[in-house]
């Protein structure tokens, strides 16, 4: 954020959206505001990481499906970077196998792409302060996840390895996976493996089934 005497402080975004309508429409709506500057745009994750660390966004505004790199792998590369901005998902999808993964790969809220305006913007204010913000139907997930119990099998797959096999439900090879993820092929056939003999499946279909039938993939 940036502020000097006498004024308001300004928060300064980077959008992220495969979408160029997205992102000419975001653009467009925070210029039209007081107090929002957007730095820049990135159409896919592995240019959200360069650009957030080049740029050094007060708030990353991160969408989630994204040809050439999703959003859960650039937010997870942006944690373990330990980079200052913080990072609001914008998302057409509220399935649990898009946001928590998001929530748990560090960022700072989620908020679906039909928000009010003015709720878009009372968001960015509260994720550039460090504050938690989540849609209604989101948080509502993220409260049935803590008061009921997983189906049989879900707990015991890590967050990456659902991740892993989420990318594989979708059809994506192994080294479109470690690519998206910015991991080795070779690790991305460990996650496999682990997941293999978490669900007792022989091989990837029979591991999708097994997931889509237990509810890991929503």
């Amino acid at each position: 954020m940036t502020e000097t005497p006498g004024t308001a402080r300004v928060i300064t975004l980077l959008v992220v959206d495969d979408h160029p309508v997205v992102r000419d429409g975001l653009r467009g709506m925070f210029a039209s505001a007081d107090g929002f500057e957007v730095l820049g745009e990135a159409a896919d994750g592995v240019a959200a990481v360069e650009l957030t660390t080049r740029l050094d966004p007060d708030v990353v505004l991160m969408d989630l499906r994204m040809p050439g790199g999703g959003g859960v792998a650039a937010i997870a590369e942006l944690a373990r970077l330990g980079v200052r901005s913080r990072v609001l998902v914008l998302t057409t999808y509220d399935t649990d196998s898009d946001t928590l993964p998001a929530i748990e790969a560090g960022a700072t809220g989620c908020l679906l792409k039909d928000a009010p305006r003015d709720e878009l913007f009372t968001a960015v204010r509260a994720a550039a302060d460090g504050r938690t913000v989540l849609s209604p139907a989101v948080a509502s997930r993220l409260v049935s996840r803590v008061r009921t119990p997983a189906a049989p099998g879900h707990e015991s797959l890590s967050a990456r390895e659902r991740e892993v096999l989420g990318l594989v439900a979708r059809g994506t090879s192994n080294r479109e996976i470690a690519a998206e993820l910015f991991i080795s092929e070779a690790t991305v056939k460990t996650h496999l493996t682990h997941v293999f003999a978490k669900l007792g499946a022989k091989d990837r279909a029979a591991a999708v089934a097994v997931a889509y039938e237990r509810g890991i993939l929503g």
